[in-house]
Formats: structure tokens, sequence, C-alpha cells
């Protein structure tokens, strides 16, 4: 399980669960997902989030900043395999800092705990600098969805 630290509001956790279907592409000769995948099904659950809540990649663009993940950790629990369906759930955890920290569960078919983790992402401007302060996009964005 991965540890909460402070100051994460979990009480106010945003959460978006997407399934997708495992593809042969990303199995190894044993049929099962090979480990370096499961970063990409975190970045799906992500996608999923972004798009559900109205702070995908592209709104980020166009206020002037990326977000590189500067963190991630990936725990895993059980194989998935070939032919299988899994549920990614990610959820948002609020920060003062200006940071998008998410964390990912992926469930198998039957509903077993396949994998969790952990992202953290820093915000960089035009320029590339990083922004220590929140962007005000974000304070309008978690007023919007009632985090703040």
């Amino acid at each position: 399980m991965i540890k909460r630290r402070k100051p994460y509001n979990v009480k106010t956790a945003l959460t978006e669960s997407v399934t997708i279907p495992v593809r042969f592409s990303e199995v190894d000769s044993l049929g099962i997902v090979w480990h370096g995948h499961y970063i990409l099904y975190f970045e799906q659950g992500r996608e999923a989030f972004g798009k559900k809540y109205g702070i995908d990649y592209l709104t980020v663009q166009r206020m002037g900043y990326t977000t590189p993940i500067v963190k991630s950790t990936c725990e895993h629990k059980l194989p998935l395999r070939y032919g299988e369906q899994a549920r990614i759930v990610t959820s948002f955890f609020d920060t003062p800092a200006a940071k998008l920290i998410f964390s990912y569960q992926i469930f198998n078919e039957q509903n077993d705990l396949v994998c969790q983790g952990e992202t953290v992402q820093v915000f960089l401007d035009h320029d590339n600098n990083l922004v220590l302060n929140t962007p005000d996009f974000i304070g309008d964005w978690k007023r919007k969805v009632g985090l703040l």
C-alpha cells in the first residue's frame, strides 16, 4: 500500500475509472504484461481522469504549462495476462504545493488488485522554468470541481 504523506487531502480525492484490454504487444513470452507497461496504464488512467474533470494535457498546454513527472512508484501484486480486461482507477490528491499528485490502482477481471502506484508532476512555464506557486488556472479548476 502506498503510504500517504501530509498534506494530501484524501477526503476530497477525485477519482475516475477506465477499463482497457491487455493487448498482445504488451505481454512477454510468458503471456504476462511486461512490468514497464504499467506506467503506460497509469498514463491511460491519467488521460481518462483529465478528460472527465477538464484538466487534460491540452488544457494545461493552452494555459502555457507542461507537467512533467518527477516521481513515479509502481508496486506489482499479481500479473495481468493477454486477453484480460484491466480496470485502472485514478485518484487525484489535493495539495497546497504546486504539483499534481495521482494514485493508481489496477484491477484484473476478478477485481483483484494487480498493481498500485503514484505519480507526482510539477509545473514548468513556457520557458521550462519550474513554477513554485500553483498556477491560477489550477486554483480555478479546484474551485470548479469542489476542492476549494
